[in-house]
């Protein structure tokens, strides 16, 4: 999309009440014009970005001055080797990505959330590194445990219950959040949130939120690509009716789960 068709419909979305912004991806910095974009941006209460990391050492502080105020970045290992496996990557990769955790704490880009997948004989053995890893940062950076989405690596995926009841075992405080209804466990000093959309009438119930695909067509729901409304060419006095449009098309994907959640 363009700077113009996206900072298009974030005008229009504020408009409707909406104060918070996402960039994902992708990836965000990939686009050179990304600064330029989050200058012209409305005022809003938070801009975040999530992005694998790569290229932040270098613009963290840029894209803090152009109005970011924070990130989430990929990294689901602290092992080199594990990393460049995972991503077919050079290993010299991981500490570019690693300097860009750093960059962004210095320029103030938090709470930073690293977000993690953990897979079994790959990185299942780490969270204990992440967590000590985390800890560093006195609150500046958050793990961020993501149930994944992509089926096409099945025998590798660690069970969300194991990692949830470890994590329970192991905290000192359970904090639930309003999004989601998400839990943030504290361990030995470091928050930790885990995010398990798949299967989970309690996370599809407290959705809040309409997405943007990279095309230019809301999406109501996470899950769902049979509900999308186009956006692509539409202008200013247009997109409102769109926007009405794509709240009717809401609707839950649990929603014969969703008797039995309280709401």
């Amino acid at each position: 999309m363009s700077v113009e068709l996206i900072i298009r419909i974030i005008n229009k979305a504020a408009t409707l009440g909406v104060t918070k912004v996402k960039f994902s991806g992708g990836e965000p910095l990939v686009r050179k014009d990304f600064e330029e974009m989050l200058a012209r941006l409305p005022k809003l209460r938070n801009v975040s970005a999530t992005t694998n990391g790569v290229l932040l050492s270098k613009r963290a502080k840029g894209l803090k001055a152009s109005g970011l105020d924070r990130v989430n970045i990929s990294l689901d290992t602290l092992d080199p080797d594990s990393y460049a496996g995972i991503c077919q990557c050079n290993r010299n990769v991981h500490q570019q990505v690693l300097d860009g955790v750093h960059a962004a704490v210095e320029a103030g880009l938090t709470p930073i959330k690293l977000n993690m997948v953990m897979m079994e004989g790959i990185n299942s053995g780490e969270l204990n590194d992440m967590i000590s890893f985390v800890k560093k940062f006195d609150g500046n950076v958050i793990l961020q445990i993501i149930e994944p989405m992509d089926f096409s690596n099945d025998g590798l995926l660690m069970e969300m219950d194991i990692i949830t009841k470890e994590l329970e075992s192991r905290a000192t405080s359970v904090i639930e959040r309003k999004m989601h209804r998400r839990k943030k466990y504290m361990v030995d000093g470091a928050e930790i949130e885990l995010v398990k959309p798949i299967d989970n009438s309690v996370f599809c119930a407290n959705c809040n939120r309409l997405r943007v695909t990279s095309d230019g067509k809301l999406k109501p729901c996470l899950l769902r690509n049979d509900n999308l409304v186009d956006v692509s060419h539409a202008s200013a006095s247009e997109l409102e009716a769109l926007f009405h449009k794509a709240m009717k098309n809401r609707e839950p994907f649990y929603k014969g789960k969703l008797q039995e959640v309280s709401i």
